[in-house]
């Protein structure tokens, strides 16, 4: 109790970003670095997802983004594909419980019916059970890639338009939004990447536009609460002109 204190006083609790996204990098150079195989970070970083979600509950934010599982993330060796699925579908049956004890709405962006089983049922079962939670949102990037997000969204608005349901005419911004797998969210507000890494990998292409970037060189399985908070609070610190100038 006493850290958390320690932490909310360092942020303002009144500025707090609505939205946080976090490329989750850093599971197998964890490992590597202990001489441990790569399922040991990827195992320890399950825990660092349960911590963060719970801090970032605690303490306001409305939605998380985590980008777990890519398009590209197929690429790697099976077994450790199938171990990743295996570990997604475990977590997500485990913290089932704790999800609605602390009213957590648990979304899904990406492709689900190209995952594993187990994991689309355990996703479609918490998803719907958790629909009108009303405190964090949050939102899973599985099976998720920006390009592939903006693709689809065009393919599924060209449709529209060709079935006569959309007008090219009325096309802005705002309609294409609706079609992109977060069209219920808010723009992130900070996109926080782990491993120090100064890469976006396809994550969040469109949504990203004006999102402050922060990156820190704590590999995800070692990033704690305090690591969150200083990200904030750098957040925090920043002037957000969103392409304007600051009279």
């Amino acid at each position: 109790m006493k850290d958390m204190e320690k932490l909310t006083e360092r942020i303002d609790m009144t500025k707090l970003p609505r939205h946080i996204a976090i490329i989750m990098d850093g599971n197998g150079r964890w490992a590597v670095k202990r001489n441990l195989p790569r399922i040991a970070g990827h195992e320890k970083g399950t825990k660092t997802v349960k911590r963060i979600t719970t801090f970032a509950s605690d303490i306001g934010i409305k939605v998380l983004s985590l980008f777990a599982f890519s398009t590209e993330n197929w690429t790697r060796p099976a077994s450790e594909v199938s171990i990743l699925m295996r570990l997604l579908a475990e977590g997500i049956k485990r913290e089932y419980d704790d999800l609605q004890k602390n009213h957590i709405r648990l979304m899904v962006s990406g492709d689900v019916t190209k995952l594993v089983s187990p994991l689309p049922s355990e996703i479609k079962r918490t998803v719907a059970a958790t629909r009108n939670n009303e405190g964090l949102i949050l939102n899973l990037a599985l099976n998720y890639g920006g390009r592939d997000d903006i693709v689809n969204a065009s393919r599924r608005l060209a449709a529209e338009v060709m079935e006569g349901r959309e007008n090219i005419d009325r096309i802005n911004g705002k309609v294409f939004e609706k079609y992109l797998y977060t069209h219920s969210l808010p723009d992130p507000d900070i996109l926080i990447r782990t491993s120090g890494e100064l890469r976006i990998s396809n994550f969040f292409l469109y949504q990203i536009a004006y999102s402050e970037i922060y990156v820190t060189p704590v590999l995800w399985p070692d990033f704690r609460e305090k690591d969150m908070a200083d990200a904030i609070v750098d957040f925090q610190n920043r002037e957000r002109r969103f392409g304007g100038v600051q009279l």
